[in-house]
């Protein structure tokens, strides 16, 4: 009797397109735990057809016979498959698989949160136009809950703050740097080794990720998209063990790369680079390779969403949520459209206020300090206090400065100026304090 039950419910196809690294956990998901998934959407859930460019190399993961393919016009033009898994990564040919999957009435999940931060508008009015939905929580954040209670379970509050450490190897990087006083490039040859890191790591140590991330995270939050070639971002790569440790025996604070976005007067401020983050604050204790979002409504306060942002397993957890989701309310209106925003202008980095933490390198000889000084004060940077290594007369030190609040072109300015003065031996370093 119960088996006649179970052959009733209605099945529910999925085609997967992308057999890589989190395609291989989506297929091992739904075979670990399919009974449990069907249970929680009363439908039988069938994972109809796999595409990939290589569909020979063994992934560790059972696959019925007949469910892979090369062609993925077997996905794009099967009635049959209601949900596309869209996991080939990269700018196209996915938008092109997205687009034509939502043309054929199919929902889409995607983890693809470079396509998400380019073509935004391209997409959700696609999926708006053909009644289907699309969704996209392992695109930020890996396997953490972030996106619908984002969109969904704050939807009371008017978002006012949102800090993010959203890229692992960033994050892996910055701890091991603090906790063994090893250098940058010494870490991120360990993060490779380890494959924390990818052997081209520009795209995580220079901001690029947790910037397309911070897009997504903006647009749920304050209803705006803001296009990454229009904000400031700045990587991790010149960060020294001498920055971590004056923050941290000086100022008691942690090196970060964060993402920041938050709204003051109907101005956005959006921005990724490192942030000296005090020790107090719920942020500093996110370390190694996990992922953190904390954000500020006007109503709920602060909230703080934690766990593994990346990988096999915990982004194929979050991909497979979504199509859950989908299953339990197929005729749901695309998921995320835009919230009402309150953004009439985003703020240039040039005219953020913040309080400066400076490594000058420069000879130590008289004048030195009264000179920089002279800089700062002639562009209305009041320092708060000021610390010196020592040496032998003549050599190059490093001086540590940190500023009361400043305008942000009044202290690139500053720096501009102090790094053409002779007793300066290399570039000034800047790190922005969290407050």
């Amino acid at each position: 009797m119960q088996q006649e039950v179970f052959l009733m419910k209605e099945t529910v196809n999925i085609g997967l397109i992308g057999f890589g690294t989190i395609g291989s956990g989506v297929v091992a998901t739904l075979n670990q735990n399919l009974p449990l998934l069907e249970n929680k959407v009363n439908k039988k859930v069938n994972l109809k057809r796999i595409v990939d460019l290589d569909i020979t190399t063994d992934r560790g993961v059972e696959v019925q016979p007949g469910v892979l393919s090369t062609s993925v016009d077997d996905i794009l033009e099967d009635e049959e498959i209601d949900i596309v898994i869209e996991l080939v990564g990269g700018y196209q040919p996915a938008l092109s698989f997205i687009l034509k999957a939502m043309e054929n009435g199919k929902h889409v999940v995607t983890a693809n949160k470079a396509l998400l931060a380019k073509h935004w508008d391209e997409i959700i009015t696609s999926a708006q136009e053909n009644n289907v939905r699309v969704s996209f929580e392992a695109s930020v954040g890996g396997g953490i809950p972030l996106l619908a209670p984002v969109n969904d379970g704050l939807a009371a509050n008017n978002i006012e703050t949102i800090y993010g450490i959203i890229n692992g190897t960033a994050n892996y990087i910055l701890t091991k740097m603090a906790a063994e006083g090893l250098d940058f490039d010494t870490v991120l040859k360990e993060a490779q080794e380890m494959g924390y890191a990818e052997a081209d790591p520009t795209f995580d140590i220079e901001g690029h990720d947790t910037a397309q991330k911070l897009i997504i995270l903006s647009i749920l939050g304050f209803g705006v998209y803001v296009e990454q070639e229009k904000f400031h971002v700045e990587g991790i790569t010149r960060i020294t063990p001498d920055d971590i440790q004056f923050a941290r025996d000086e100022l008691g604070s942690v090196v970060k790369l964060l993402a920041i976005a938050k709204i003051e007067d109907s101005e956005l401020e959006i921005r990724v680079h490192p942030t000296l983050v005090p020790e107090t604050h719920l942020l500093a204790s996110v370390n190694d390779v996990f992922n953190a979002v904390y954000l500020e409504g006007d109503v709920v306060g602060p909230v703080l969403m934690y766990g593994a942002g990346a990988g096999m397993m915990p982004t194929a957890s979050a991909v497979v949520a979504d199509c859950l989701d989908i299953m339990q309310d197929m005729e749901k209106p695309v998921a995320y459209g835009p919230r009402e925003t309150r953004v009439e202008k985003v703020k240039d980095i040039s005219d953020v206020q913040s309080k400066y933490y400076l490594r000058i390198t420069a000879l130590d000889q008289p004048g030195v300090l009264h000179s920089i000084s002279g800089v700062l004060s002639d562009l209305d940077i009041s320092i708060e206090s000021v610390s010196q290594k020592k040496a032998a007369e003549g050599e190059a030190v490093p001086i540590f400065m940190v500023t009361h609040q400043a305008l942000e072109k009044n202290v690139q300015e500053a720096i501009k100026l102090i790094d053409q003065m002779e007793f300066v031996k290399a570039d000034t370093n800047l790190i922005r304090l969290l407050e």
